[in-house]
């Protein structure tokens, strides 16, 4: 399997140079040259497995000449510590409405499914080349301290998360500042989350760096953090409805990974119905379905910061499929999106853009209110993000097809926003318990370039 970049001009890698380096040199997302397919009998003989299972046989048309025996081993590792045998297990919420648990990983986040298998193909490959690493990300709460937790103490990699000082849960903060290991840094950028992401692709884009520090990515601009996702549509479609019957999903996304990767189940034949793109106030998807026009306006903050976003990067990755593949149409799209700050999709490109695709923006007061009456109703606290999912899950169910909402955390990692709606304390996981005990390494930078490359410099273990 080779990969290409979404804007056309960057040379064809193949999985591991994809894997590391994260953003194509011409600025483009790097996306399979093809989309693999599983026949009917492959889909068939999955179900029932478990998730590593499913796994290594999800991820194996994308890894190329990989030593499968050496796959299945990482994927073994990267899940034997999670807090749940099935690792994503389904809850049943109502008569045709699931939850999807994603916060059983060791920060509480549906990013770890991902990231702790990342953590070990890094090793893997860098150790194989005899390679050190520096890696950036941009975070809006869960990457970054998934990243950290996942690549702390690793002998080939420093880990650098920007994050917008201010505008993340103290958990999400902590659980990045308190590690104590040297290859692990977090950087509280005066800015947003967009600033923090802007950063980052300028960094990649400042070749002279990028190749002084051996830049690698783990944002969801990174390939293998989407194709890590994709495992847990195959596990809970097949669960639900087996190899024939469709499930739908609502999924609360900001950067448009998350609900991406139910697109590439779907390209592969997984059962996969319709994908709701639920947002927050910071509605910018949803007004794309809408208009056609995918137009940024002001950031709101919210008690949603995940999806406190206006630019989504993996949109991008949507859009070179929208476009028929075809690079320099996509280069021009984001240059307009840069200079202009808004592209316009044709009307053919919209369509299938619909077709794909549903959406339901789901106001602050209406988070609040989900998460207070699911607690009420059922005993459950719900995350916000997970109550935004569920919201919209309930505006768009249809009466003949299950539906899935995806819970992002587990609902400690925003104790303010879940006391607020129920006058409750969430406590920390045992093994988290003292978190807010712990010494933390504050770093606070303003939004600038130069300085914050300086900072990775000067800080990176050698």
């Amino acid at each position: 399997m080779n990969y290409v970049s979404t804007r056309g001009s960057a040379p064809v890698v193949g999985f591991e140079d994809a894997l590391l380096a994260g953003l194509a040199r011409d600025g483009g997302l790097y996306v399979p040259e093809s989309w693999p397919t599983l026949s009917r009998e492959q889909i068939a003989a999955l179900e029932g497995q478990p998730y590593q299972k499913v796994a290594l046989e999800v991820l194996r048309p994308f890894v190329g000449d990989m030593d499968m025996a050496a796959l299945e081993a990482m994927i073994e590792k990267a899940y034997s510590g999670f807090g749940h045998t099935a690792v994503a297990p389904l809850v049943q919420m109502e008569s045709g409405q699931w939850l999807l648990e994603l916060f059983h990983g060791p920060t509480l986040a549906f990013k770890d499914l991902a990231m702790q298998l990342i953590g070990h193909l890094f090793e893997h490959v860098l150790d194989k080349r005899d390679e050190r690493i520096t890696i950036v990300g941009a975070t809006s709460g869960d990457t970054g301290s998934a990243a950290i937790e996942a690549f702390r103490g690793r002998a080939r990699a420093d880990v650098f998360i920007l994050y917008p000082h201010g505008r993340i849960s103290e958990v999400q903060r902590r659980q990045m500042t308190t590690p104590t290991e040297a290859n692990v840094r977090a950087i509280a950028v005066e800015g947003d989350f967009d600033d923090c992401q802007a950063l980052v692709k300028a960094m990649f884009n400042d070749f002279e760096f990028r190749d002084e520090m051996r830049l690698g990515a783990i944002n969801s601009i990174n390939w293998t953090r989407v194709l890590a996702q994709v495992v847990y549509y195959a596990t809970s479609s097949l669960a639900l409805g087996g190899v024939d019957r469709k499930i739908d999903y609502a999924v609360p996304t900001g950067n448009f990974g998350d609900i991406f990767a139910g697109y590439v189940a779907k390209r592969m034949g997984f059962a996969i119905g319709n994908l709701v793109i639920a947002t927050n106030e910071n509605d910018i998807l949803h007004r794309t379905l809408e208009t056609g026009r995918y137009e940024i306006e002001g950031v709101s903050q919210t008690i949603t910061p995940s999806m406190d976003i206006q630019i989504s990067s993996n949109f991008e990755r949507l859009i070179f499929d929208l476009a028929d593949r075809e690079g320099v149409a996509v280069a021009s799209m984001m240059d307009d999106l840069k200079t202009k700050k808004s592209m316009a999709l044709s009307q053919g490109q919209q369509d299938k853009l619909r077709d794909e695709f549903a959406s339901a923006r789901i106001p602050q007061d209406e988070t609040i209110e989900t998460i207070r009456r699911v607690r009420a109703e059922i005993g459950m606290t719900l995350d916000p993000h997970s109550a935004v999912g569920l919201a919209a899950a309930r505006q768009t169910a249809r009466s003949d097809t299950p539906m899935v909402t995806l819970a992002t955390a587990h609902p400690a990692k925003f104790p303010d926003a879940v006391r607020d709606a129920t006058g409750a304390e969430t406590p920390l996981p045992e093994r988290m318990a003292d978190l807010y005990e712990r010494d933390e390494r504050i770093t606070v930078l303003p939004n600038d370039l130069a300085i914050i490359e300086a900072y990775i410099r000067k800080e990176r273990a050698v």
